[in-house]
C-alpha cells in the first residue's frame, strides 16, 4: 500500500478501488492529533481500514512524533493494538 502524506491537505490518503481513503490530522507542539478518518465502500472495508492505520501509525513513529487521537475508530485500533500506544504522548490515556 502506497501511503502520500499530503501535507497540504494536512491529511494521509491512499487510493483503494479506484477511491481515495484518508486519515486527516493537526499538528502543533511536535503532536499530531489525528482528527478524521474517511474509507470508501469497499468490500473487506474493516480489515482495509486497519491495515491503513497500522502504515499510517508506522509513517509518524519513523517521525518521532507523538499521536494524539481524536478520531473515535483510531483510539479504538490503538486501545486494540498496545504496541501504539508508545506514540501517545505523556498523561493521554485511552
Amino acid at each position: 500500500m502506497k501511503i502520500v502524506d499530503n501535507t497540504f491537505l494536512r491529511q494521509f490518503e491512499t487510493k483503494v478501488s479506484g477511491n481515495l481513503a484518508i486519515i486527516e490530522y493537526s499538528i502543533q507542539e511536535r503532536k499530531i492529533f489525528l482528527t478524521k478518518i474517511y474509507i470508501p465502500e469497499i468490500k473487506s472495508k474493516e480489515e482495509f481500514t486497519e491495515i491503513f492505520m497500522a502504515e499510517v501509525l508506522e509513517i509518524i513513529r519513523d517521525k518521532n512524533i507523538s499521536v494524539v487521537p481524536t478520531a473515535a475508530v483510531i483510539t479504538k485500533f490503538i486501545r486494540k493494538n498496545r504496541k501504539y500506544k508508545s506514540l501517545l504522548p505523556v498523561g493521554i490515556r485511552i
